[in-house]
């Protein structure tokens, strides 16, 4: 039971960090496509909390998963506005995605490979994984 919250609070985590750091970059993009691609990532994130939501209580008692706390959310932001105060180009803006993206197959990995999960749970994993693996994908033609 506890390698379920674990395994969704570790999701939810990601998913509200990823959501957190395309709202702090989308107002530095110009390109229209880019942007495109930047808010249809946030919208599969917030398919992937919503779909942890759903299951959550299932697994706890507290009903709300875990997201990032508001120094996190802080640290993403000056450290977005620090990397980007000279460079604010697509390329640059994608790499800092794609770094954030990576983490996030690394954790979500991790999850599948180690930890014993139901299968509902399991597929929420799945699903983020795929979804970054297929932004990676995307976000490379803007490096």
């Amino acid at each position: 039971m506890k390698e379920n919250i674990n395994a969704l609070d570790e999701i939810s985590k990601g998913a509200s960090m990823g959501k957190d750091a395309i709202h702090f970059v989308l107002d530095k993009v110009e390109d229209q496509e880019f942007k495109d691609v930047l808010m249809k990532q946030y919208d599969d994130y917030e398919n992937i909390s919503n779909k942890i939501k759903d299951i959550y209580s299932k697994y706890n008692d507290d009903d709300t998963p875990h997201e990032t706390n508001a120094m996190n959310k802080v640290m993403t932001w000056y450290g977005i506005e620090m990397k980007t105060l000279t460079d604010k180009s697509n390329s640059k803006i994608a790499e800092l995605v794609l770094q954030g993206t990576n983490m996030g197959i690394i954790e979500g990995r991790k999850i599948l490979n180690k930890k014993e999960v139901n299968e509902d749970v399991h597929d929420i994993v799945s699903e983020y994984v795929t979804m970054q693996e297929r932004c990676v994908e995307v976000l490379k033609k803007f490096l």
